[in-house]
């Protein structure tokens, strides 16, 4: 579950919830119906994406995110406590690479 994810939970919900108190309670028009039917619609699929889960990488800040090529490989093995996620090793990496500038 991702921020956005839950912003788009929010926002598809507050926009049904609009669109509901506005009906007219006598005769719905129906462009009125169909634009409710949208915004529940969209509030159902950020719903789904929350319960997704992780993704392939394992990674809770990029759930589908590309998975680091060099995961598992046993002649370049990663270093102890890196995950799959190519993001955050990636910026591992570039921090690991300013630091030992830093010494010289």
């Amino acid at each position: 579950m991702g921020y956005a994810d839950l912003r788009e939970l929010q926002s598809a919900l507050s926009t049904a919830s609009d669109i509901a108190f506005s009906l007219d309670a006598a005769a719905p028009a129906p462009h009125e119906a169909e634009q409710l039917l949208e915004a529940l619609r969209r509030a159902t699929a950020a719903a789904a994406a929350l319960g997704a889960g992780a993704g392939a990488t394992g990674c809770a800040e990029h759930p589908k995110g590309a998975v680091d090529p060099l995961y598992g490989d046993k002649d370049d093995p990663l270093p102890p406590g890196w995950g799959r996620c190519l993001l955050c090793n990636d910026r591992r990496r570039r921090a690991n690479a300013a630091q030992r500038r830093s010494w010289r």
